[in-house]
């Protein structure tokens, strides 16, 4: 059911008083939010400069401030270089984000988290919604994990609601699994991407060299944003059991294998 306050505009995404879009890092607005860029007030950055990569995170600065978006608040933070550290086999979500086994790279981590609640909370104060990473991190990513809780954390003192959508990977589907029992989000809305704001961005991104994902990505024609409200709320909550998700390796053009764009969480 809609909400009286929320106004679908042309490609079907939410505009409404306040609405805050934070990612972890520059170009996941347009892979992952696209349908929302357009209506946010204010777009946070949480990341900047790219692990041990000093000419990467140039670029990355540089695609920034070529950035044709309003309210864009770049937190700057370093990233923790926490990749390839994860047993997404047997995943375990942490205050922090996720598990990390080597010590040094987690206390990197959990060191990150402690400026992203820093930075988000007056980000975020007075937004009344915030559109984010999806609890599983899209592909799996631990900096989107991340950035979720940190979003999540911070929900009950601002008090917004909080919104992502339905992409996996093959790395985050055992997470995406394990989490798809618990009662999570009260309200389902289909949205279509903006297609054309991303592929403007993305020209961007690749223009400065900061592009990180596959040049074979396409966008969906429509996908789900889901709204996790206060704890607080009287609505009734669901859980992800039997809902689709979109799979990223189904979207792309290029390079197989290719595998069906959608996935079922039973």
């Amino acid at each position: 059911m809609t909400a009286s306050w929320q106004i679908p505009d042309k490609t079907g995404a939410v505009t409404g008083e306040r609405a805050a879009l934070v990612v972890a890092h520059p170009d996941d607005e347009t892979l992952w939010l696209s349908s929302v860029i357009a209506s946010a007030d204010r777009i946070v950055f949480c990341y900047g400069d790219q692990f041990e990569k000093p000419k990467k995170a140039a670029a990355r600065r540089r695609a920034v401030a070529a950035l044709p978006l309003r309210g864009i608040l770049d937190l700057g933070i370093a990233e923790s270089g926490a990749l390839r550290f994860v047993d997404w086999m047997h995943p375990r979500l942490t205050a922090a984000g996720i598990e990390i086994a080597d010590p040094e790279v987690r206390s990197r981590y959990e060191h990150s988290y402690q400026m992203l609640i820093a930075g988000l909370r007056p980000a975020l104060a007075g937004m009344r919604d915030v559109y984010t990473h999806n609890p599983w991190g899209e592909y799996g990513h631990p900096d989107h994990i991340q950035v979720h809780r940190a979003v999540a954390a911070l929900q009950a003192e601002l008090g917004y609601t909080i919104w992502f959508t339905n992409y996996v990977g093959a790395a985050s589907w055992p997470l995406a699994c394990a989490l798809s029992a618990q009662p999570n989000w009260t309200q389902r809305r289909v949205v279509q991407p903006d297609r054309a704001m991303a592929r403007r961005l993305m020209r961007i991104y690749r223009r400065h060299g900061a592009w990180t994902w596959t040049w074979g990505h396409r966008w969906p024609a429509q996908e789900t944003l889901y709204a996790v409200p206060p704890a607080d709320a009287s609505e009734p909550r669901h859980s992800f059991s039997g809902e689709w998700l979109l799979d990223v390796a189904g979207l792309r053009w290029w390079p197989p294998p290719w595998r069906a764009s959608r996935r079922c969480l039973n």
